[in-house]
């Protein structure tokens, strides 16, 4: 922070020298927060302050302690009956709202419940942390079950809000209706966001969002040729390509509460077909986040080791037919970019494998990567190979994440959420092509279908 930055104070006791920690904040650092340092003008900042419905406990005086809640699991097995063993205690950081300089006062967790079946010959406990008052019920595991743990990630997003996985500070970029179109995709590069709530200053409400897929659709829509300039995104104003864009299909923004669960949110993704949730206060109408699937399942896979898994995650892809294998969409490296825009359109996908000659993959191009044309200012020509444009990437491309159809969806899910990316594609032992695995389709698995969703196929 710059001398001449404002500093926000947080009043705590005289005899701290820093604001005491609520017990409920644990540090996530470095694992939730902006990868950015810059904050440039455009960016609004909104508070986040934590309303008292229900999202937090009343604060007490900063002297209070409190003490984590812990809860026993009970794992049994026959055998012989040795002494009980002590339990074995594990710490795990745990996302909750932002420090506000008051300790905040847990209940006390709630004792098991005793179980009137015969005592087991042998018995191991595991103490679980980051389950407050209230989870014991939603995450105990039903004994006559078959597969008690098959629902356990839908019951944990259940019980966690979208605040929950806000960061304590990030950045927003809220676009004016007013704005050009051309400055705004620039401002998008300029600020590293993928995606802009849109602001109607007349209606005084968010009205939709701006993606690099509107960016993809006006250059679909109005490229003609290399000598032929872009009017349409040199010289309309966001409200002006709305009105042309929506016509009569006019939707209303799809956003969330930040009451809302996090099975709320991730049905609302795959329901709607969208990568960019912004989760909005229904009482001020501020916008505090835009949730992704790949925040999510970053902070599902986080506690993961903190529940018992299900038995699903040590079955393959192939066993549990999650991804697609039919009909793939891809590119060749000599492809146009522009043949590969009407494919992202026409096949509403968001990224399309690049294949060689002999079927090996060697190379991905994403929706992401097509903004870099903004970055470039080389839209006016879309003749151009995809290997030419791949040139320009503005970040370091280790290469194509890939899976195998044998690899169980525990490994997926590891790797998916380490390497940061969007899908992996399935390919087999000589590097082709069989299939891509979205994070939709992983979310799906783990949290729709066990309640018997389907959110994929609602909307065909």
């Amino acid at each position: 922070m710059s001398s001449g930055s404002p500093k926000t104070l947080f009043p705590y006791a005289s005899h701290q020298s820093s604001p005491p920690k609520s017990p409920r904040r644990l540090s996530f650092s470095g694992i939730f927060r902006s990868s950015s340092n810059a904050t440039p003008a455009s960016i609004k900042i909104f508070s986040r302050t934590r309303r008292a419905s229900g999202l937090s406990t009343p604060p007490t005086t900063p002297t209070q302690v409190s003490s984590q809640p812990v809860f026993t699991q009970e794992a049994q097995s026959s055998g012989p009956s040795p002494e009980r063993s002590e339990p074995t205690t594990r710490s795990r950081s745990l996302s909750t709202p932002p420090d506000t300089g008051q300790r905040l006062s847990l209940p006390s967790a709630k004792p098991p419940i005793p179980s009137s079946s015969p005592v087991p010959s042998y018995s191991t406990s595991q103490q679980v942390y980051g389950l407050f008052e209230g989870m014991l019920e939603k995450l105990e595991l039903d004994d006559d079950a078959a597969e008690p743990e098959s629902d356990i990630y839908m019951r944990f997003m259940k019980s966690h809000k979208c605040y929950d996985i806000v960061p304590t500070s990030s950045k927003l970029v809220v676009f004016d209706t007013a704005l050009q179109v051309k400055k705004a995709f620039f401002a998008l590069v300029a600020n590293g966001v993928r995606a802009a709530p849109l602001w109607d200053t007349e209606k005084q409400s968010f009205v939709g969002m701006l993606t690099i897929t509107d960016f993809i659709i006006i250059l679909h829509r109005y490229y003609k040729s290399p000598m032929v300039q872009i009017y349409e995104l040199e010289e309309h104003k966001l409200e002006t390509w709305r009105e042309v864009y929506l016509q009569a299909t006019f939707k209303p923004l799809v956003n969330i509460s930040p009451d809302a669960s996090l099975f709320d949110a991730v049905y609302t993704l795959i329901k709607n077909k969208i990568h960019r949730l912004p989760v909005i206060d229904p009482v001020t109408g501020n916008a505090l986040y835009i949730l992704t699937h790949k925040r999510i399942l970053k902070f599902l896979q986080l506690f993961m080791c903190e529940m018992p898994k299900p038995a699903f995650m040590k079955q393959t892809l192939g066993e549990l037919g999650i991804g697609t294998y039919h009909d793939i969409a891809f590119i060749h490296p000599d492809t146009p970019i522009i043949k590969a825009l009407n494919i992202f359109v026409e096949r509403r996908v968001s990224a399309l494998p690049v294949v060689d000659d002999s079927g090996k993959v060697v190379d991905i191009y994403s929706k992401f990567d097509v903004i870099n044309l903004a970055a470039e200012k080389a839209y006016n020509n879309l003749d151009i190979t995809v290997t030419q444009a791949l040139k320009h990437r503005s970040q370091y491309f280790e290469g194509v994440v890939k899976c195998h159809k044998m690899e169980t969806m525990e490994t997926i899910v590891d790797r998916i959420v380490k390497a940061e990316v969007h899908r992996l594609v399935v390919v087999d032992e000589r590097s082709s092509i069989e299939g891509i695995v979205s994070l939709s389709d992983i979310l799906q698995a783990l949290v729709l279908s066990p309640a018997g969703i389907d959110a994929q196929k609602e909307n065909e």
